[in-house]
């Protein structure tokens, strides 16, 4: 049985190449691990801020390579082809964060029905979100029907999902919209439509895009406004406003904060879709640009409502979002080493279309 997978190279982002070789087998595991074959994971801009953050935010640590090169984290479904544990069973699939390979081996701690946390040592420091893996048997907003959207927007739905949480309970900062750029990537659309779910009066939504998307974003019925890049000096400078920056475009950050002034009220850098663009964000007028990291309020709001709480409230969210994506998005799946690459390649150049999402299989 062959192993593949996909690794970046850590100083030059265009570079990748496939590794290959033997797959582990149940013979080489050690006792309490368990190898998982990936079936399909998701592929999208969010995987190209994994690399782009790879070292400051650790990303690279989470499937170690070494100095040179990265294994880029994914989300997808798994299933066990061999286990050392009594509690994890050959046959059972997981939804969770993997490598983008073909195999992987974990060492499942705090095993349930539900699923595990993986214990392997070198991830005890990461953040524990990540480390934490579903059994789709026992996953009450799990459907077979809908593995697509799950492991393309499920992760990246949660990070939306946070960050509204986190903006309603500041009270918006008291900002009179919320200002969102990328608007046409899809973890910028579920904070639009989290938002629009909120009654009113609340912050007017507006989504700041590429001119060749403007009718897209238009047509996704969450925006109240929607301006191409060209336009943002049009934003109404007397308005108080949040920035949410899903593109982490330097220049960009620096005409909105330029133009809107003190009256930018709070300035969260979510994602980085032109992570060629990159920039610290030093002497800005209005408030300070932060990272907003969801693993930070998922732990705040855990200790505040409890066990179970977060995962009620986001599949409550989760149902009532899918019908809305499902009137716009395409999925394309991609098996194969060259094929992955050639979309890796792709995705870094910013060549996809708002509407595809890609699932890939090593």
């Amino acid at each position: 049985m062959t192993y593949s997978r996909l690794l970046v190279r850590r100083s030059d982002f265009n570079d990748c190449r496939i590794e290959t070789g033997d797959a582990p087998t149940a013979e080489s595991l050690s006792d309490g691990q368990v190898l998982f074959k990936l079936d399909r994971f998701g592929f999208s801009a969010n995987n190209i801020t994994y690399v782009a953050l790879g070292d400051t935010m650790h990303y690279w640590d989470f499937f170690p390579v070494d100095a040179t090169w990265g294994s880029i984290p994914v989300w997808g479904f798994a299933e066990v082809l061999a286990s050392k544990r009594d509690d994890v069973t050959v046959g059972d699939r997981y939804f969770g964060y993997w490598p983008m390979a073909s195999h992987a081996v974990m060492q499942p701690s705090h095993a349930s029905g539900h699923g595990f946390i993986d214990g392997t040592p070198h991830r005890l420091q990461l953040p524990a979100v990540y480390n934490q893996y579903q059994r789709t048997a026992a996953d009450p907003s799990y459907d077979a029907a809908q593995e697509d959207a799950y492991m393309l927007l499920r992760p990246l739905f949660v990070t939306s999902f946070m960050l509204e949480d986190f903006l309603e309970s500041n009270r918006y900062f008291g900002a009179d919209a919320i200002v969102i750029s990328s608007a046409s990537s899809k973890t910028a659309y579920a904070l639009a439509y989290l938002l629009a779910q909120r009654p009113k009066p609340r912050p007017a939504i507006v989504g700041l895009t590429s001119a060749s998307n403007i009718d897209f974003v238009g047509s996704l019925d969450c925006y109240d406004q929607v301006l191409a890049y060209e336009a943002v000096e049009s934003l109404d400078a007397t308005a108080r406003i949040v920035y949410a920056d899903f593109s982490g475009n330097a220049t960009l950050r620096s005409r909105v904060h330029e133009h809107v002034g003190a009256n930018v009220v709070h300035s969260a850098t979510v994602g980085m879709t032109d992570w060629d663009e990159l920039a610290p964000a030093h002497g800005l007028p209005g408030a300070k640009p932060t990272l907003f990291f969801a693993p930070t309020q998922i732990k705040l709001r855990a200790a505040e409502w409890g066990p179970g709480g977060i995962e009620a409230r986001v599949a409550g969210a989760w149902k009532s979002f899918m019908p809305s994506l499902a009137q716009w998005m395409t999925v394309t799946h991609v098996t194969g080493g060259d094929a992955a690459m050639q979309l890796y390649r792709e995705m870094v150049a910013g060549r996809s279309k708002p509407r595809d999402g890609f699932t890939v299989s090593l």
